[in-house]
């Protein structure tokens, strides 16, 4: 075990997120009573005296500054990121291209401020100059997105947090969540009425759980509901390859569905059952041609780096068979394990297992991904992530994810709909600064569908209130 000594305990999260990039796999606590120290644990001292007297903002900027390099010092180790620990680094490459700044001065508040390597510098500031690109053509402080959660899965994978639920435990409860979700999407378009509708995207999840008729239910609803005329991107995550069929599939074709994603993960077999997923490579490959057959030209692919077990070779395995696919865009995970996840909970059973990620293996799939055409055109980071590295949405120009990009931008207020959905709301978009707000939606999905009039009534409050 790690403890913090810090005397001011405003800074822990960033002292825990750092410590852990240093120490990856690691426990660590607050130092509170160190009687109770053993000869096995270890103790940092965090210094918070360079923090008094400043803004808030610049506070934890100096003291990430100091304590990283006083954990560099300890170790030996340069991180990828330096002590940057926010989510979205693009974020600030972005920002200072609207600020009209140089790539040489966005270099240097990299990796002059903040310790950033020079390959990392340049991965940031070139997703940002495609996301501004991109962005530059669509009016995103007039228009609006929605994302609609599917939460349930065929199986929950062992590295996963999100909100999920087995089909086959709550198959029951499926038409009673689309009742709740309904009910919802019809406030939400009728709130919005007048307003443009830019994206659309269905997670979970896995959407593609439901069967052929639920599907087409909840798509002929969005029709109904919302002016579709003004969409530039319909999405739908068919991420697990053991939930797609034909029949799905020409329904997700019938209603104007233009990207859908087919997630393998890892091409491994013996992998994919360490991590839950019921389903071989084989049967990704067939669900990737299933696709094609049915006229997709728009598919993205997942895969995650530094699952258990899994080193360079296994990756480039993984790589040569998506190669062969070439799908057009190629999302590239490094894992990152949530405390709510299995993998976390269960650690003590998977401690044998290696969790290898390095620059390395970023690199290879950042080969392969140019090697099928695709760019970076978006990218965040998590806190206990594999390397201290990042996730990466490689695509073919032309067949970017706009809805990524706006979200991780945080451009464009997002309407978010169903169990566990979040969402956030952007004033003043065009401003350095802009103001986010967000309205959440309860996890647990027998209370979503007995407390949806509750929810709705969230969402009218808070429209109400900001004037939305």
């Amino acid at each position: 075990m790690i403890y913090v000594d810090l005397r001011n305990s405003d800074f822990y999260d960033d002292a825990q997120v750092l410590i852990k990039s240093f120490y990856p796999r690691m426990q660590t606590s607050l130092l509170k009573d160190d009687s109770r120290l053993t000869d096995e644990d270890t103790v940092i001292y965090a210094d918070t005296s360079m923090c008094e007297g400043v803004s808030k903002k610049e506070a934890h900027d100096r003291f990430k500054k100091n304590l990283y390099l006083k954990l560099q010092g300890d170790t030996g180790k340069n991180l990828p990121w330096g002590y940057l620990t926010g989510v979205r680094p693009s974020k600030i490459a972005y920002s200072m291209l609207e600020a009209g700044n140089s790539d040489e001065e966005i270099m240097s508040e990299f990796e002059e401020k903040h310790f950033v390597s020079h390959d990392k510098a340049e991965l940031a500031m070139q997703v940002a100059k495609t996301e501004k690109k991109i962005l530059e053509d669509i009016d995103y402080t007039n228009g609006y997105s929605i994302y609609i959660g599917i939460p349930f899965c065929p199986t929950t994978c062992l590295y996963c947090s999100f909100t999920s639920y087995s089909l086959a435990a709550n198959r029951s409860k499926v038409d009673l969540y689309l009742d709740a979700l309904v009910k919802e999407m019809r406030f939400v378009a009728d709130r919005m009425k007048g307003r443009r509708l830019d994206t659309v995207y269905f997670g979970g999840g896995t959407p593609t759980t439901l069967e052929p008729e639920q599907l087409d239910r909840l798509l002929n609803e969005l029709e109904a509901d919302f002016d579709m005329s003004t969409v530039k991107e319909l999405t739908v995550e068919a991420g697990r390859p053991d939930s797609v069929t034909v029949q799905k599939l020409e329904v997700l074709k019938k209603h104007g569905v233009d990207r859908i994603s087919i997630n393998p993960q890892t091409m491994n077999d013996k992998t994919l059952e360490i991590i839950g997923r019921r389903h071989s490579a084989t049967q990704v490959e067939e669900a990737f041609k299933l696709a094609r057959s049915v006229g997709f030209d728009n598919i993205n692919m997942d895969i995650i780096l530094g699952l258990p077990g899994e080193g360079i070779n296994e990756l480039r395995y993984t790589l040569d068979k998506i190669k062969e696919l070439k799908p057009e865009s190629l999302t590239v995970h490094s894992l990152a394990i949530k405390r709510a996840a299995a993998l976390n909970i269960w650690r003590e059973k998977y401690e044998d297992l290696k969790f290898e990620n390095s620059d390395e293996t970023v690199s290879l799939a950042q080969k392969y991904a140019g090697d099928i055409g695709c760019m970076p055109y978006y990218m965040y980071r998590q806190k206990n992530m594999a390397g201290n590295l990042e996730n990466v949405g490689y695509s073919v120009p032309g067949k970017e994810c706009i809805y990524n990009i706006l979200i991780m931008e945080e451009k464009q207020t997002i309407i978010a709909m169903g169990a566990g959905a979040s969402t956030k709301a952007v004033f003043d978009a065009d401003q350095p600064n802009p103001r986010i707000e967000r309205v959440e939606n309860v996890k647990d999905l027998t209370s979503y569908i007995s407390r949806i009039d509750e929810m709705i009534e969230r969402k009218r409050l808070f429209f109400d209130n900001n004037m939305l």
